[in-house]
């Protein structure tokens, strides 16, 4: 029997972004649990389950998105630690950061660099 896009979805989330990933989800229920669904099945069942690119290159560019958007720490904290869940090693994070000071600038790479750094931190991780 097939997965649902659902189910697909969550097996994503939960191997990027753990418990964390689950928490968003979980904190959506009593106020817009659609939007969860919406996440879940759209973003992780759909998106993330392509094969053109590896789970490493999608999250480079999902916080790549989130830095540029500004704005997103907190989706930037969750998905610094999904990057860091699946392999991506901390100094590769920052350098993706650095990538995005001519085309960004200094303020939204200094927010995610602020936020890596106290993920790391958290974590027990140094450069």
């Amino acid at each position: 029997m097939e997965n649902t896009r659902y189910e697909n979805g969550m097996d994503q989330l939960k191997k990027i972004d753990g418990i964390g990933g689950e928490n968003v989800i979980k904190s959506l229920e009593d106020i817009s649990p659609d939007l969860g669904r919406f996440i879940v099945e759209f973003a992780f069942g759909d998106v993330y389950t392509r094969k053109e690119l590896d789970l490493q290159e999608r999250e480079l560019i999902t916080i790549t998105s989130l830095l540029t958007a500004g704005g997103c720490e907190p989706q930037l904290e969750v998905h610094i630690n999904g990057s860091l869940n699946i392999g991506i090693p901390p100094r590769k994070i920052v350098e993706t950061f650095l990538q995005c000071v001519p085309y960004t600038g200094f303020p939204r790479v200094l927010n995610a660099v602020f936020v890596a750094k106290k993920i790391f931190a958290e974590r027990g991780l140094v450069l």
